[in-house]
């Protein structure tokens, strides 16, 4: 059973979007089932490295397509992207440094981050988007 499951609920109306947001849950799951497997001080590392970057990834593209419709909240969820950013980053410096029990705290953090932020923020600018065409 997956720790973080995708439903509709999570859709921003934005197909893209939503497929990107897919794939950070799988990649928590990943995490999860790696945790489960008592694989996670084996793979933590890499998995947290391909967080970050599939994260970076997705904030810049979605960032690009807000700008491209002059989202007027832009600055604000930009601020948001750098904060989770910079959290997701600090827990692979403490876990580099031997900080090795962090996992759940991790992926408490990213499922309570990521509901939160999809359910209140990316919800926002749905119907924006939406409205300027872009499905």
């Amino acid at each position: 059973m997956a720790f973080f499951n995708w439903d509709d609920r999570y859709s921003v109306g934005v197909k893209n979007i939503d497929s990107q947001h897919q794939t950070l849950f799988a990649i928590v799951n990943e995490l999860h089932t790696a945790m489960l497997q008592g694989k996670a001080k084996n793979i933590a590392e890499p998995l947290l490295i391909k967080l970050i970057q599939y994260t970076q990834e997705h904030f810049s593209a979605e960032e690009k397509l807000l700008a491209s419709v002059q989202y007027p909240q832009l600055p604000g969820h930009h601020l948001l992207h750098t904060g989770l950013t910079q959290q997701v980053e600090d827990f692979l410096v403490r876990f580099q440094s031997g900080e090795r029990a962090l996992n759940i705290n991790l992926l408490n953090f990213l499922q309570d981050w990521l509901t939160k932020h999809i359910l209140s923020e990316d919800k926002k600018y749905g119907p924006w988007l939406n409205q300027h065409g872009i499905l």
